[in-house]
């Protein structure tokens, strides 16, 4: 079990122009804008689940993406799993 970023659309305010998550993601496609909607939207089988998006989120005062588990067969489920510290997921 892992975590990956969710955006909470309702509190996503990318349509004010805002893409902070976008703009600090270290994983490159992972987060995007989906233009149909105005929204952050994170692409699951690419995020690594650092929590940066989160951190200037949570800084912006949005509080719009919260982590979420990924089973084994990479299907979300309803709890948030252990956290990493921040980074972790790029050491070694």
């Amino acid at each position: 079990m892992y975590n990956v970023a969710q955006v909470i659309e309702d509190k996503c305010v990318a349509k004010k122009g805002c893409r902070l998550c976008i703009m600090y993601c270290p994983e490159a496609n992972c987060l995007d804008l989906n233009v149909a909607r105005m929204v952050a939207e994170v692409f699951i089988n690419r995020c690594k689940g650092c929590e940066l998006c989160v951190v200037v989120c949570n800084a912006a005062k949005h509080m719009a993406i919260e982590m979420q588990a990924v089973s084994a067969d990479g299907s979300l489920m309803s709890h948030k799993g252990e956290s990493a510290a921040l980074g972790q997921a790029y050491q070694g």
